[in-house]
C-alpha cells in the first residue's frame, strides 16, 4: 500500500488510514473481539496509519486501538489522536449513556472543551495512558470551530513546542469545515489537515481554499468522510448525509452517480474512495470500520481498477464539475505495501 510523507516531517501515512471511531462504539456497540479483528484486518491489508481521539467512545477507541497494536513494532505504524476535549469523571456518577454524543458507551465521563496549553498537555497525557504508548505521531486540534482564537493562540503554540521537542512528530487540525483549516494553513506551520466530508464526490468545497493552500505550502491533507455519512455507500431513501437523512435532491444526485459508476462496472463506494486522490495535496483517505469484513471490503474497493470512463461519465452527466481533478486510471498495486524496515 502506497505511503506519503507529511510535509517536512518524517511521518508517513498509508494511502488508506484506519478510522477508529467505529471501534469506540459509534452509534452501536462493538465487541472487543470485533474491534481487535478490524484492526488486525487493516494491518494484514497493509494499513499502517490509525486515527483515534478521546472523544470516540469516551476513550474506548483509544484503549482498544492501543491494545490491538501493543505487540507491533512501534516504528512500523503511525498513530494520530486529537486534543481539545478533556475527559472528566461524570459528576452524576456515570448513570445513563453517551448516545447523545453518538457513542453507545456508559456515561462515565463528560467532555470538557479545552484548547489551553494545559489542556493540550493533559489531553495528550490521557491519550498516551489509554493507548498504552510512549508517543503519538500526529496530534490534531479537534473541531475547534467555536474556540478558534484559543486554538490559534494557546493550543497551536503548545503543539508547535511539543513538535519541536520531539514529543509529537506532526501537528495539524481535524474539522468538518473549510474556513478554519484554510486559516491555519495561512497563519501557522501545521503539517496536515484532516478534512472530513468536504472533499467528496458529492461536494468539493475543500477545493476552493484548503487543498490549494496545502499544495502551495507543501502540506498534506487526509480526507475523511468520503461517503458523506454513508450516502455514497448505498444511496436509498432514508440514507444519511452529514449525520442527517439525505435531502431529496442530494439523494437523487447520489443515485445518478451510482447509475454512472455501475454502468462501467464500478461500485459507487469504490469511486468515492478513489476520488480524493485526484488532488496532489491528498495523502490518505481515512475510512472508519467496526469489523474485519468492513475493512476487507474497503480495501477491495480501493484496489479496484478505475477506468477513466467513470470520471468522464460523471462529467458528461453534469455530476462532476469539469475543473475538479480526478485520479489517474490506475489500480493500487499490492506490491506497494510498505515494508516494516522503511518506517523511521
Amino acid at each position: 500500500m502506497r505511503t506519503t510523507t507529511l510535509g517536512t516531517t518524517e511521518v508517513r501515512v498509508t494511502e488508506l488510514s484506519f478510522g477508529a471511531a467505529g471501534i469506540g462504539n459509534l452509534f452501536r456497540p462493538v465487541t472487543d473481539e470485533a474491534a481487535f479483528a478490524a484492526v488486525e484486518a487493516a494491518w494484514d491489508a497493509g494499513v499502517r496509519t490509525f486515527d483515534t481521539a478521546p472523544h470516540y467512545g469516551l476513550g474506548l477507541s483509544e484503549r482498544r486501538l492501543g491494545a490491538a497494536l501493543r505487540d507491533r513494532d512501534r516504528d512500523t505504524y503511525t498513530v494520530s489522536t486529537k486534543v481539545g476535549r478533556l475527559l472528566e469523571p461524570n459528576p452524576e456518577g456515570g448513570r445513563g449513556d453517551d448516545l447523545a454524543h453518538g457513542f453507545a458507551v456508559p456515561g462515565t465521563h463528560r467532555r470538557v472543551w479545552d484548547f489551553s496549553r494545559d489542556g493540550v498537555l493533559r489531553s495528550l497525557e490521557g491519550s498516551l495512558d489509554r493507548l498504552g504508548l510512549d508517543r503519538v505521531d500526529i496530534a490534531l486540534l479537534h473541531d475547534p470551530d467555536h474556540h478558534a482564537e484559543q486554538a490559534l493562540t494557546e493550543a497551536y503554540p503548545a503543539l508547535e513546542r511539543l513538535r519541536g521537542e520531539g514529543v509529537v512528530k506532526a501537528i495539524g487540525i481535524g474539522v468538518n469545515q473549510c474556513a478554519l483549516p484554510a486559516r491555519f494553513l495561512r497563519e501557522t506551520d501545521i503539517d496536515v489537515v484532516l478534512l472530513a466530508g468536504r472533499y467528496t464526490l458529492l461536494e468539493q468545497e475543500g477545493l476552493a481554499e484548503v487543498l490549494p493552500e496545502a499544495a502551495a505550502r507543501g502540506r498534506r491533507v487526509i480526507v475523511g468522510g468520503v461517503f458523506n455519512s454513508g450516502l455514497l455507500t448505498d444511496p436509498k431513501p432514508g440514507a444519511m448525509y452529514d449525520y442527517a437523512p439525505a435531502p431529496v435532491d442530494v439523494l437523487d444526485r447520489a443515485l445518478r452517480m451510482k447509475a454512472v459508476t455501475e454502468r462501467h462496472g464500478v461500485p459507487l463506494r469504490a469511486a468515492a474512495l478513489r476520488f480524493p486522490f485526484g488532488h496532489p495535496a491528498v495523502a490518505s483517505v481515512l475510512s472508519g470500520a467496526r469489523s474485519a469484513e468492513e475493512v476487507r471490503d474497503t480495501v477491495d474497493q480501493l484496489r479496484r481498477t478505475m477506468p477513466a470512463a467513470v470520471w468522464d461519465g460523471l462529467r458528461a452527466e453534469g455530476l462532476l464539475p469539469p475543473h475538479v481533478p480526478v485520479p489517474a486510471a490506475t489500480p493500487v498495486e499490492e506490491t506497494d505495501r510498505p515494508k516494516g524496515e522503511s518506517w523511521g
